[in-house]
């Protein structure tokens, strides 16, 4: 009776987020230097054109769920989702241009190893066999490949996935019982040869229906002499090439460790410390951390407190001061609650305020506010895994299992779409792990969820990224105990498919993994890029140490990113133990 009730309830919540009204949205198109004039604005599939004046300036009628054209002649075109807090955007335009790194031979396409290495995140053609990868567009021979956009729900295993998808590939058997793919043009005319399966490098003679399609990322199609020798005979019937989207963590870590030692890109220049950055921090912040007493700091609170009335941030900065400082979260809780009306019907802010909590460890607070966020935004996949983990965080386990459930319940209708390349697998490793700590009480709340995929296999450091705005652009740096670095970039100029896959799904969040495969200190460093409005994003930090082990912990620290285009320290993490310093 309950699940009868609570379940039309909450698509009611869904729908209802849905439908919006039309708002003004205005803003400031330029190159990060100079306004740009008479860029073209429109909103894709509706027919509403506007351009940019003299001053670079434009408004427009919108409504959350456009996406919004920024287009002008030698610059790449950027689009943008609008959202619910979406009031105010100021793109910034780079021109369009290719740059070449490395000399190129002419009349050549061969690329290296290295080079394919590079670029398989950006080129959807590329896949990785066991033999190293391949180049669907250059390789010798015909290389068919099927991408995550091509993957569908209803695809059970990988014998769905291939069924009918490619010509001259005929499937037999089905997802419970297994099967086999023969591929014409492999084996023999009497006796044909079934394919055989590289998975991530590992050869398998049987169908691995045991892999759902939301670990799948790339499957290529090998059935000619010059892709499957180096498979000698095993190869014979052709070979099904299956790419996951790289959760398995071993493999995810050596990549990122890989990706660090790919060049000689060996950490120089200024890193912002915590002392630095706090020689700009605000002023009243600066006479917070002077005053000698609570009495002195609740007069520098007073004392500003007028002239920023209107400022969400102030009072959030004031509230986390005088909690951490002097353990006072009456007061603290009272300047939120004086000022809940900057705060009301707006996500991000919400969001941020509930980084804030879990990072004291006020679980019950950060869960109150995430139910808030919930109700606001129900079609976002973020909502869900961040209510999720709130009730995990307060050890209502069953109420967590239920988040999950409900979530995997509304993709499976067709209610929602999921990503399968970032949080599909990263939700599917929260509840693995949920399932894995907890598992007499999760199985008993719920039996039949689709998402009991695999036991988590995952021991070591894992380090979990969210942040609050949407609009943020950032560089995330890893830097190995060896003192090399990787980029994770995110933005619309670098990343530009990645950014667009979070708005359409609803999500901000990414994770990296730490094996121990690389032992010693990682640091980890951000270069803050804006938020396309002058306001600041906040991002939460959340590093699970002897993750998979009964002794898995975490520590969550929340970073208040104003200073742009400057690198800057978030921590220090060892790769086998946790934080070490901030």
């Amino acid at each position: 009776m309950k699940k009868t009730i609570l379940l039309p309830f909450f698509l009611l919540l869904f729908f209802a987020a849905i439908g919006q009204q039309k708002r003004t949205l205005v803003g400031e198109v330029s190159d990060g230097k100079s306004p740009i004039e008479n860029v073209n604005i429109s909103i894709v599939e509706k027919g509403i054109t506007t351009i940019t004046d003299s001053e670079g300036k434009y408004e427009v009628q919108v409504e959350t769920g456009d996406k919004i054209r920024f287009s002008y002649i030698g610059f790449k075109t950027i689009f943008i989702r609008v959202e619910d807090v979406t009031k105010i955007l100021n793109p910034i335009m780079v021109p369009d241009v290719t740059e070449l790194d490395e000399v190129v031979v002419k009349n050549s396409k061969r690329m290296s190893q290295k080079d394919l290495e590079a670029d398989y995140n950006i080129r959807k053609n590329i896949i990785r066999t066991a033999f190293g990868y391949l180049d669907g567009d250059r390789a010798a021979g015909n290389i068919r490949v099927l991408n995550e956009g091509d993957i569908s729900a209803i695809d059970l295993c990988i014998l769905d996935m291939l069924r009918g998808q490619f010509s001259m590939v005929r499937v037999s058997g089905d997802c419970q019982k297994g099967g086999e793919v023969f591929m014409r043009g492999s084996g023999s005319i009497n006796n044909p040869a079934s394919a055989i399966f590289d998975v991530d490098g590992q050869i398998f003679r049987d169908a691995p229906v045991w892999l759902s399609y939301g670990a799948i990322r790339r499957v290529g199609i090998l059935n000619n002499l010059a892709t499957t020798t180096p498979y000698g005979t095993l190869g014979n019937g052709g070979v099904v090439v299956i790419n996951t989207v790289g959760y398995h963590p071993r493999q995810r870590n050596n990549e990122m460790a890989d990706q660090a030692r790919l060049k000689n890109n060996y950490l120089s220049g200024k890193v912002l410390t915590k002392t630095d950055l706090d020689r700009n921090k605000p002023t009243y912040l600066k006479e917070l951390e002077a005053s000698g007493n609570f009495e002195a700091a609740v007069a520098v609170f007073e004392k500003y407190q007028t002239p920023y009335s209107n400022s969400p941030y102030f009072f959030m900065d004031m509230a986390t001061y005088f909690t951490k400082k002097w353990n006072n979260t009456d007061f603290s809780d009272t300047i939120i609650e004086n000022n809940s009306r900057l705060f009301k019907d707006n996500p991000v802010l919400l969001k941020a305020l509930a980084y804030h909590y879990e990072e004291q460890g006020r679980y019950e607070k950060a869960n109150a506010v995430l139910k808030e966020v919930f109700i606001l935004r129900p079609n976002y996949a973020q909502s869900y895994l961040d209510i999720a983990n709130s009730y995990r965080d307060l050890n209502q386990v069953k109420q967590a299992a239920a988040i999950y459930a409900r979530y995997d319940y509304l993709v499976q209708e067709g209610f929602m779409e999921q990503d399968n390349i970032v949080f599909g697998p990263l939700l599917e490793r929260e509840f693995n792990n949920l399932l894995s700590l907890k598992r007499n009480t999760v199985i008993t709340a719920q039996k039949s969820s689709k998402l009991y995929v695999a036991q988590e296999e995952f021991e070591g450091t894992r380090l979990v990224f969210e942040w609050n705005d949407s609009e943020a652009e950032f560089d995330l740096q890893f830097v190995n105990p060896e003192n090399q670095y990787h980029l994770w970039k995110h933005s619309l100029m670098d990343n530009p498919e990645t950014v667009y896959r979070e708005k359409d799904f609803g999500y901000n969040v990414t994770e990296y993994l730490l094996d121990g495969s690389l032992s010693g200190t990682w640091g980890v460093n951000v270069k803050y890029l804006g938020n396309k409005s002058l306001t600041p994003t906040y991002l939460k930090a959340t590093v699970y140490y002897n993750y998979g082990s009964s002794s898995q912990r975490k520590e969550t620290k929340v970073f208040k990113l104003t200073l742009k285009d400057v690198n800057q320290e978030l921590f220090k993490v060892q790769s086998v133990g946790g934080i070490v310093t901030e």
